[in-house]
């Protein structure tokens, strides 16, 4: 972008971000919030500088495995400001500053932190810049940014199927440094929803990744429920993650709204006959669960004996089965879903391929169901990014299916005890590292939990209760009548 360019923008009194959620205030759809001016106004900021953000080189000829992995050994043992340095005069970039600052937005549900979020990535329309040199071994040609906005879950989702389809050709190769580099070419702003780490093995992913990611000039936006101080709290080996925190405070404006406590996502009203609920047993005799079937039936749009069982396919290698569905539905029981080892992977297949999902006999998730609440929320979490109808039928109103708990580790001659103990009252977070069995089969540690005690079986506990305030919340959200896609 010229000079003259960059002039005329910071003429504009009004930078994107606020001129669209002045749209939005005007037109009614949300209330003027001061927090959320004051985020705005700072996603305005980032938005400028993403104009002297320098390229990312994009290599047109393939070098060898052996040269990659070793260039991207050499940049690992780096300091970050070193290892930039060696980017920019590897690649020319001399005429380009150092990238814009991440942002990291963290503080209570339904504030307005995915809502701006989105706004900012909307405006991003960066021109094309098709500029070319030669190096060396390599041509260089210089894209436009690209952008990708993707929930947490999914992203490390696609971390680990790289991973694993990378091990499966080199299997003794460090895969991370080659993963960086095809994110950081596919995407130069990459917008997290929903930051979060619970996993040991995420936390190692991430604290490399990250670092090779602004070592090629990848800018994050992120929102977390969480400050940094508090990500993967409690967690095993913490110790070997707390250099990431100190790179993300560093490297990164973190912006606090934990002082905007207003839920507005609350202010919904649940009129999209998505929550059904009755006192009764399901197998009881009682009028009210009659009608319910029959509210299901008419949501769902035809009868499910009619249709043949499809099988979805999986990352991975694997698939899950629907047993009830139309070209547009599927119908489960919450057992089918939440009872089995299912994760993040297989929900997000199914949203995918169904518009609209219903779930019936959905119990009360307390202290007792910590797995089948894990998947569940996982489960809602990949509904709401994409913009899929979830139709529950529980057993309980939407403001008591969630009952908050509170977990901690007891020891007795070295064996740790989970003890986790209900708080009352009501309100996801979930490691998505893949686990390899001994018949060769991979799931991930959200949908098969774990057997035994650990920190890190604590800490995602803990997380998960945390959690449940989000996902109650998006339940109301996801309620209403203009809610889903075509």
């Amino acid at each position: 972008m010229t000079t003259k360019h960059r002039v005329a923008r910071r003429s504009n009194p009004t930078g994107p971000v606020t001129a669209a959620y002045e749209l939005k205030v005007e037109a009614g759809e949300v209330q003027r919030d001061d927090a959320q001016v004051a985020l705005a106004a700072k996603l305005d900021v980032l938005h400028e500088s993403l104009a002297s953000l320098p390229p990312v080189a994009v290599r047109t000829e393939n070098p060898t495995e052996s040269s990659r992995t070793s260039s991207s050994s050499l940049l690992l043992a780096r300091p970050l400001a070193s290892a930039q340095s060696f980017l920019r005069k590897k690649f020319h970039l001399w005429s380009f500053g150092p990238p814009p600052r991440g942002i990291y937005i963290h503080g209570p549900v339904g504030v307005g932190k995915s809502f701006l979020m989105d706004l900012f990535y909307a405006s991003i329309t960066v021109p094309d810049d098709d500029s070319c040199c030669n190096n060396d071994s390599y041509s260089l040609k210089y894209a436009k940014i690209t952008k990708r906005r993707v929930h947490f879950h999914e992203f490390m989702l696609d971390v680990h199927h790289r991973i694993f389809v990378y091990k499966q050709k080199h299997p003794r190769d460090d895969a991370i440094p080659v993963i960086a580099q095809q994110l950081a070419q596919e995407a130069q702003l990459l917008c997290f929803d929903e930051f979060q780490v619970t996993d040991v093995a995420d936390a190692m992913i991430l604290k490399r990744l990250f670092l090779l990611l602004l070592n090629w000039n990848v800018v994050v936006v992120a929102t977390s429920n969480r400050a940094p101080d508090a990500l993967y709290e409690g967690g095993i080996n913490r110790s070997l993650f707390l250099p990431f925190i100190d790179m993300l405070k560093h490297t990164f404006d973190i912006i606090s709204m934990e002082d905007s406590a207003k839920d507005y996502r609350l202010e919904t009203r649940a009129d999209g006959q998505s929550y059904f609920w009755s006192n009764k047993d399901v197998h009881g005799d009682n009028n009210s669960i009659d009608n319910i079937q029959a509210q299901l039936e008419e949501i769902f749009g035809g009868t499910a004996s009619e249709t043949e069982a499809e099988t979805i396919p999986v990352l991975f290698g694997r698939t899950v089965q629907v047993a009830r569905l139309n070209d547009r539905c599927a119908w489960f029981d919450f057992s089918e879903l939440c009872y089995q080892p299912l994760g993040a992977a297989d929900y997000i297949c199914l949203c995918s391929r169904f518009p609209v999902i219903i779930i019936e006999r959905v119990p009360q998730l307390d202290a007792n169901h910590l797995n089948e609440a894990r998947r569940f929320v996982t489960l809602i979490d990949a509904c709401y990014e994409s913009r899929t109808r979830l139709v529950l039928a529980a057993q309980v109103p939407l403001d008591e299916l969630f009952v908050d708990f509170e977990a901690q580790v007891e020891s007795s001659d070295g064996d740790g005890e989970l003890i986790v103990s209900e708080k009352g009252g009501n309100s996801s977070s979930f490691a998505t590292t893949m686990i390899r069995t001994k018949e060769g089969e991979y799931y991930e540690w959200s949908a098969t939990g774990r057997i035994g005690v650990s920190l890190a079986q604590l800490s995602s506990a803990n997380d998960l209760a945390f959690s449940f305030r989000r996902a109650a919340s998006r339940l109301v959200e996801m309620g209403g009548k203009e809610w889903g896609r075509q």
